[in-house]
Order: structure tokens, then sequence, then C-alpha cells
């Protein structure tokens, strides 16, 4: 019987495609141009109409308002229509009639037209589609792409319906040729599926991008989405869209400006190239964007690049447009007034005062965001900490998912002048076993805080606290000890940091890491690397095994991850045994690739390449050449702060590398003023430390003239005392060589950089530089010298000084708990007594 009327159904939807290929209704409905007109036809052929006729004429209704600007379209004209809902009824009752892609075509064009997702029709169209499907019977690709996009925009992500898209898009993704329906595909089933199954994605979304050389900027910006929805920076991609970006950016308009800027900061991709073009588009259009949520979007990506011009003038229409901001619109102005640094008083006390009637539209992961915004910007408005702190307890009182008890905990925590009641402990502690390290980090830096500050007032609260941190402990190591999966452990430490984590469960995850070491792989070794570049954990086997996974699989590996990796070497100063081997092949792939990093990422990579002592000619010239330099300069403009300035930084010190340590090149020093300015802005350096040595020094030497305090050398070095010895190893007096004692703000500044702006020593002479090196100096638990004070020990002793490098762990041992036993030590190194 089954089998006779999927037969029926077939041969009657066969009979009416034939029938109706000359339907003269059919043509009517083709040839309206207006909403009213199909209407008019439905209402009058409600009897004639067949399942084709009310497929077509929701179908035109779409096509008719997508037509329009959308400012001017009329979907709930449209949605309240009597004849509207005749339509519905019709489609409802005859979806078994319809063709596949008829049923994909009506779905999607209600969707556009603003039915709810829930919807009667919607859920007829979408349980007669899935039946189909289960039947094996095939979609075209397009019209899959289209059924996918509409189950994504009814938020059936992680749906079995989603589930069985996936499959077909796996056994079916060879054949895709079209990257605007492979990308539709993408974002759509993006929840579902495995890591496998997304590298191919990847790799087939790579290769049609490369073969096309048109490509919509619409499909690159989905490609970026599902990126963001797996949560992977996968720069190999990342740029092919920003080229396609960069192409494109004259149709951009403020929408799609703020969109790829919010994509991009999700993936943590910073592209200066594409910013300039943004900053431009933007600013020569600024006074275009009146109304609230498109300003909203502008203060979003224009304020953090703005210069103080046009930020003034941001700020300003914030101010004046501030009552009418959505409360959507005040977390993105608070959010970006963060990323700017920005404590304008007079915008945060308008943000502040407004935000009392949006609090209670806020779902709890926005009132936890606030809060962070409101605390960092140093919101001062306490009645609406009181208030916030009222609805976060209950969130928390209702909570039941371990992410948003952790995050709320967390929230709480900031809040001034928090008193801790006795139901988050409680909430915490029910919690716990079902917690990620992220979350547990999150509720120990709370409950430290709380008992840090003696916030815990109610009897016996310090003893709990301390009881729940022990089981937080626990549960962090049994977590750890679980872990079987190095992917899944490496996902979950991106996030975890300060002293809790570093106290307690720090080494114990490098120790996991060495018992997964075979699961190290190509797609692994760079997240392996930031975790180890974040806890300055020197394990040899965790390095060796990277060096020799990156060489294997070099060519598998993108630059820029090639980048992390060398410095994380770099920095720790680890040469792993097969060392020329490792760097050098890196360095030809990178040498390879210079097309691949921008100006500022080219600075960064020859300074690592520096502390490692390497200086490939190729990457030097093109650093230090004056149409580089000018376009760096531009482009370090639109950079947030914080990178600018270490990407000025670092182009310092590596001028200063190579005119040190490759003189052939011929590379003139051009920081003078820089290092100038650097140093003259910074506070003062003289602290007890150092002026208890200097007294010691004194003691030794005959006299304070012998020794100098905080002094800088050529090339900007600072060093914590200076003096010299003759050849008798005797200290030689600064006042007889006509060189003052005191300079600018407790620094010796020189006149030059060059060794004619130092007096000349006596034959024999020796000038010695002693440095006191702190636990920033070496890795962690170790006593290894880290990359950048062995580089500083390589330099001084190029200018000619004996450097003397007293480590933190000697000089606060037991052994030198005496000032004799402290002087002694002193003398020894001073004059190099073993």
């Amino acid at each position: 019987m089954l089998c006779l009327r999927q037969v029926c159904l077939f041969m009657l939807r066969h009979y009416q495609a034939r029938t109706l290929s000359s339907d003269l209704l059919l043509s009517q409905i083709n040839s309206c141009t207006h909403e009213d007109e199909v209407f008019s036809l439905i209402g009058r052929n409600k009897a004639r109409l067949s399942e084709k006729h009310v497929g077509i004429a929701l179908n035109m209704l779409w096509q008719l308002q997508k037509k329009r600007p959308l400012l001017l379209r009329t979907s709930d004209y449209i949605r309240n229509h009597s004849q509207f809902l005749t339509l519905c009824i019709l489609a409802e009752n005859k979806v078994e009639h319809m063709e596949d892609e008829a049923i994909v075509d009506t779905l999607y064009s209600i969707l556009r037209l603003n039915v709810e997702d829930h919807d009667s029709l919607a859920e007829v169209l979408v349980t007669e589609a899935w039946k189909r499907l289960e039947r094996q019977v095939l979609l075209s690709l397009p019209a899959l792409s289209k059924f996918a996009l509409c189950l994504y925009k009814q938020r059936r992500h992680c749906s079995p319906i989603i589930g069985k898209v996936a499959h077909i898009v796996d056994m079916k993704l060879d054949s895709i040729q079209d990257i605007r329906i492979l990308s539709v595909l993408m974002i759509s089933i993006s929840d579902v599926i495995s890591q496998s199954f997304r590298d191919r994605l990847l790799h087939k979304a790579g290769q049609l991008l490369e073969e096309k050389d048109e490509v919509d900027f619409n499909y690159a910006k989905r490609i970026l989405q599902f990126l963001q929805n797996v949560k992977l920076r996968y720069h190999p991609l990342l740029e092919k869209c920003n080229k396609i970006f960069l192409k494109s950016a004259s149709c951009f308009d403020i929408h799609n400006i703020s969109l790829i800027c919010g994509l991009y900061e999700q993936l943590g991709f910073e592209n200066a190239e594409f910013r300039l073009v943004a900053k431009q588009l933007l600013s020569e259009t600024i006074d275009d964007y009146y109304d609230p949520e498109t300003f909203a979007k502008l203060f979003f990506a224009l304020g953090p690049m703005a210069g103080s011009k046009l930020r003034e003038r941001l700020l300003v229409t914030a101010v004046r447009m501030a009552e009418e901001f959505s409360s959507q619109q005040v977390l993105v102005i608070l959010k970006t007034m963060q990323k700017m640094k920005c404590r304008n008083s007079h915008l945060l006390k308008k943000m502040a005062s407004i935000l009392h009637k949006h609090l209670d539209s806020y779902h709890v992961l926005q009132l936890v965001k606030l809060t962070q915004y409101l605390v960092v910007l140093h919101c001062q408005n306490l009645e609406l900490f009181a208030k916030l702190k009222m609805l976060l307890f209950g969130f928390l009182k209702s909570s039941v998912i371990p992410a948003d008890t952790a995050a709320i905990i967390r929230a709480l925590a900031m809040l001034p002048s928090f008193q801790v009641e006795g139901i988050i402990i409680n909430k915490a502690a029910a919690v716990l076993p079902q917690c990620r390290l992220h979350h547990l980090n999150c509720i120990a830096t709370a409950l430290v805080k709380w008992n840090h500050y003696d916030q815990l007032h109610w009897q016996n609260s310090s003893e709990l606290c301390i009881k729940l941190l022990r089981k937080l402990n626990d549960c962090g190591f049994q977590r750890l000890q679980k872990a079987n999966n190095l992917n899944l452990l490496l996902e979950e430490l991106p996030h975890v940091n300060g002293e809790w984590f570093e106290e307690v469960l720090s080494e114990e995850t490098v120790a996991m890491c060495q018992r997964l070491i075979d699961q190290i792989t190509p797609a692994n070794v760079l997240q392996l690397s930031f975790f180890l570049i974040k806890t300055n954990h020197r394990c040899p086997s965790l390095l060796d095994r990277i060096a020799s996974v990156t060489v294997e699989n070099i060519g598998k590996i993108h630059p820029f991850e090639i980048y992390f990796i060398l410095f994380l070497f770099s920095a720790l100063n680890y040469d792993p045994p097969p060392n020329e081997e490792f760097f050098e092949s890196c360095i030809q792939h990178l040498t390879s690739n210079l097309s691949c990093f921008e100006t500022h990422h080219l600075v960064l990579l020859g300074h690592v390449l520096a502390v490692a002592g390497y200086f490939p000619p190729v990457l030097i010239t093109k650093i230090f050449n004056v149409s580089f330099l000018s376009k760096l300069d531009a482009q370090l403009e639109v950079l947030p702060d914080t990178l600018k300035h270490r990407v000025r930084s670092r182009l310092m010190k590596l001028n200063r590398a190579v005119c040190l340590e490759c003189p052939e090149f011929h590379i003139p020093w051009f920081h003078e003023r820089y290092c100038q300015r650097v140093f003259r802005k910074s506070s003062n350096r003289i602290n007890p430390l150092r002026q208890h040595v200097h007294r010691m020094l004194a003691e030794i030497l005959g006299g304070s003239h012998y020794a100098r305090i905080s002094v800088l050398t050529p090339y900007y070095y600072e060093i914590d005392f200076e003096c010299v010895l003759d050849e008798n190893k005797k200290p030689l007096s600064y006042m007889a060589q006509n060189i003052p004692l005191d300079d600018v703000e407790g620094i010796h500044l020189r006149d030059g950089v060059k060794d004619e702006g130092r007096k000349a020593l006596p034959p024999g002479a020796q000038r010695i530089a002693l440095e006191f090196l702190d636990s920033k100096a070496f890795s962690k638990d170790s006593r290894h010298l880290k990359g950048e004070p062995a580089v500083k020990k390589r330099h001084l002793e190029m200018l000619g000084y004996r450097v003397v490098q007293i480590p933190h762990f000697e000089w606060n041992s037991m052994v030198l708990s005496t000032k004799g036993e402290q002087l002694g030590y002193l003398r020894r190194h001073l004059y190099g007594i073993q």
C-alpha cells in the first residue's frame, strides 16, 4: 500500500507539472509586480489553486520584497493579509504533493518574509523535507544549501536533520564546485561536524577560493562565520578572505565593515591593510551615520583606530545620542570604550545613567560582560553596581549550567565592596565536579580575591572558603588525570591563567602533556607552543618533540604558525638537539613565504630570529628599507596601542642587534630619539635593592664615586651598576674621568651611541656591568636564562663589558643571608675570584 501511494503521488505531481506548464493562472502569478496583485489572484481563484500555484505565489511574494531596499519592505503587511493566511493553509494541506525543491523554495520564502520559526507551515515543510531525505530523495546541491540555510535560520543548529544534511554534504563534498553553495552549507552544519570533516571543508573552501578569480565578498564573510562557529583561527583561509575584502572594499557599507571587524576580533586576526581601508572609508562618510544603529556600528569599527580629532567627534556624538541607544547598542559602546581604553567621564556617566532602564532586558552572560566593562572603565555609579549585584544574584540562584555559574561568580568578584554570602560558596561547591578548567579557574580567582581582601564575614566563612579551594584543587587534578586526548586538553587551556592555575595546576598540566607526547601533530603543535609560552615552562622532551614534528611536517604548517613556534624556542633560549636543522628548515620555509606576513609581523619575526642569533639577509634587507618603514609607519597608526608599542620596541631591538652583530649589512642606528623619549617617560628606576647594593659596592671599591647606578649604555641598554677596574683590578674613579655620577631622572644618559661617546679607558682597564636578574629572566622553576637576558649579555660583551649577572635564586638564598656573605659574594664576582 505504501509503495502504491508513493507511485500515485509521483504520477499526480508529474501530471500536474505537465498540464500546468501552459497554465494561465501560473503565468499571471509570475507576471505580478505588486503584492496586492498576487493576493487578488489568490482571492479570485482559491478553488483552482494547486500546490504549484501556492508555492509559486509564496515565492513571488518574497521576490517582490527582495527587489526593495530593506527599509521599504512590507513583510508585516504581507504576513497580516488574509490571503497570505489562505496561502499558508493551502500549502500546509498540499505539502505532500509538492515537488522536492518546491518544498525548499516555499520554506525559504516564508522565512524570508519573517514568518516565525515555529509557525505551523514552517514545521510541516521541514518535516516533509526531512521525510524525503530519509527516503534517500536527492536534492540538488543548490536546493540542499537553501534547505540547510533555512534550518540554520530556525536555530536548528544541532538537530538530527542538520546531522542528515551534514552526512549528505560529507558524501557529496568532492562534487561541490560552487563556493556560494559550499559557504552556506559550511555555516549551516558547523555545529555537528567532526574535526576531520571540518578539515576537509576547510581544504575544499581553500581550493574553490583559489580557483576563482572573482569571488563575492558575501561568500568570504560566510567562511569567516564558519571559522568563528568552529572557533578556529585558520590563517590560509583568513588571508584568502582578506584579499577578497580588499578587492571589494569599494562596495562596503558600515554594516559590512562592522561585521568583518567583529569577526576578525573574535578570530584574533589583525590586518592593518584592511583597517587602513576601513578607516579611510568610514572617515570619509562619518557624517552619514546619524541614527543609533549605524552610529553604534561606526563607533565599534572606527573608534579603536581613530586619531585624536576623529575620536573626539565620535565621543561627542555618542554623548548626544546616548538616550536613543538600545540595550544592545549600549553594550557595543561600552565594549568599544574598553577596547579604546577610553575613560571619558562624561560619556561613561551618560551610559551608566541610561543602563538602569535596560538592565532587566539583558541575559546572564550579557550582564557578566557589562560588569567587566564598567569595572575596567572605572565606573563610579554605586547604585548601578548595586542593581547589577541584585540581578546577578538572582541568576546565580536559578543557574544550573556550570559555565554560567562560574561566570556569575567571577563577575560578582569584580564588583566593588562586595560582601560574599553563603549561597555563593554553596553554588560553587555544587558545580565543581562538572566544571572545565576555565570555569574552575574563574571560581578559584574569585575565592582567592575574597579571602585576600577579607570579604567573607559570616561565621566559619574562611574555613569554608579554604575547604572549597581544596575541593576545587582536587577537581582540577582529577580533570587533568582523566585527560587522554591532547587536542581536547589543549582546547581548555587558552582561557586558563592567573595565580591559581600557575601555583596549583601548571606543572601537572605540563606533566600530562608529556604523557600524551605521542599525540603531538602538525595540527596541534601551535596550541601546545602557545601553552608553553604562556606558562614559561622549559620542558626539554616537549620542546624536542615540537621541533621534530615541525621539521618533519614543515610544508603542512602555515608560516605564521612557524613564527610562534620559533618564538617559543627563542624566548626560552632553547636549542633542540638538531638545532641547526630546526632553525634552518624554519627560516627557509619563512623566507620563501614572506608575502604571508604583514609589515609589522615581519618586524616581530625579525626580532624573534635575532634573539636566537639568526639574521636572514632577505628578511633584514626587506625590513630596513625606506619604503617598507614608511608603510610600517602608516599601518601602525591603525593597530591597537598595545601591538603598536610592541612593534616599535621590537624594531628598535632588531635595529640594535643588526648594528652590533651584523655590521656587514651597513644598517644605520636610527632609534636614538625613540630611546630617549622612552626612557624620559619611564619612572625612576632606582629602587631600594639598587640603593642597598650600591652602598655595598661603595664599601667594596672604596667609595660611591667608583660605581655608577642605573646606567644607559651605547644603544640604550640599561644596566644596574657599572664600574671600571684597571689592569691591576683596582677601581677607577668616575670623578677622575670627569664623568658625572648623577644624570636626568636618576638615569645616566650617554651623549652618543658609539664608543667615542665614552671616555677611553686606560690600557688593560675593564668596564664591568653588574646585573641583578629576577625570576622573569629565567624559565619557570629553572635556572636557565631566557632569550632576552642572554642577548643582552651577548651585546654588552660586544660593547666591551665584562658582564656579571647575579641570579635572584643565589642572592636571596640562605647562603647569602648576612651582609658579610653578600659583600664576599659581590667581591668574588667583581674581581673574578673563583
